[in-house]
């Protein structure tokens, strides 16, 4: 595993986005995010090492009308090609192709209905126009321990090159 280095501005650098991370995910799933988060066992690194140098794909964006994305791990930076301020100045809708109307309306229904869709498939581009297929990604709402909806986050671990 490539043991990225930390990023230091923006949300997504905060200890709290990473306890949000994972508290939403493990909320809304029953699971945890990455092995041993909430057992305390990590091998020496905290919560937002784990998720950062987590092999699979982690991402979230806020809550903007347009929202930008504020998180992406060491293994999404990898993927979309893309350093940390580029990522955290990207439109989420812009990381990916447009969907067709009814698959849309089914992942939206089913993230407002359940609070996450675990079997979310699609394809995606890189900054440099690289295509991408996404396989069974989970996709959630970030939720605070208040409550208030923070914005959405993905994860997942199947991709292939189209």
């Amino acid at each position: 595993m490539n043991m990225g280095k930390m990023p230091l501005t923006g949300v997504g650098a905060t200890a709290e986005h990473s306890k949000l991370l994972a508290d939403s995910y493990r909320r809304w799933t029953g699971r945890d995010l990455v092995p041993g988060e909430s057992n305390g066992c990590g091998g020496g690194m905290d919560l937002s090492e784990k998720l950062f140098n987590a092999p699979q794909v982690i991402l979230s964006h806020g809550t903007e009308t347009d929202p930008v994305l504020n998180y992406g791990n060491q293994t999404a930076l990898d993927l979309w090609e893309m350093d940390w301020e580029q990522l955290t100045s990207t439109p989420s809708r812009l990381t990916a192709e447009p969907m067709e109307r009814a698959e849309r309306d089914r992942f939206f229904t089913q993230v407002t209905a359940h609070g996450y869709v675990d079997d979310y498939t699609g394809i995606r581009i890189s900054s440099t126009g690289r295509r991408f297929y996404i396989m069974n990604a989970t996709v959630w709402n970030l939720v605070d321990e208040q409550g208030i909806y923070r914005g959405q986050a993905a994860t997942f671990r199947e991709y292939k090159y189209i």
